[in-house]
Order: C-alpha cells, then sequence, then structure tokens
C-alpha cells in the first residue's frame, strides 16, 4: 500500500533526509520519500501491517524532528 501523508513543522532539510533513511529501515516498509520542499512523507509499506508501521515512523520521526507531526 503506498500513502501519502502531509508533514507539520518540517524545519530542517537535512532532518527530511535522516527522517527517509529511517523509515526506510523498519521492517515492511517498502520504499519511503521526505520531501522537505513540499512537506510531504510518500511510504510504500505492506497493507496488512500499515497502522503498526505508521506507528513506527512516528516514533522515528520524533526521535529526528521532535516538533514535526505526521497528519494522519
Amino acid at each position: 500500500m503506498k500513502k501519502k501523508f502531509k508533514l507539520q513543522d518540517l524545519d530542517c532539510a537535512n532532518c527530511a533526509a535522516k527522517m527517509e533513511e529511517a523509515i526506510k529501515k523498519i521492517d515492511g516498509v517498502n520504499d519511503a520519500t521526505v520531501s522537505f520542499m513540499t512537506q510531504k512523507l510518500t511510504i510504500d509499506a505492506a497493507d496488512d501491517r500499515f497502522e503498526v508501521i505508521m506507528d513506527e515512523v512516528e516514533k522515528v520521526c520524533a526521535k529526528v524532528e521532535p516538533d514535526t507531526k505526521i497528519l494522519r
């Protein structure tokens, strides 16, 4: 399943790159893109575990940039 999410308060292009790299390492994630310019997260992950994976993605993003929120 491939979905796009809006990111709120992403202030750093380097942080976006770090988030993207960390998200790609999560088990079940096929691909992920974090765009600093458009403030969007595109994620391609296993359908059956998508919500669990998204919870993990939120934790990873909070570690890199605590102020950033993923609008689901």
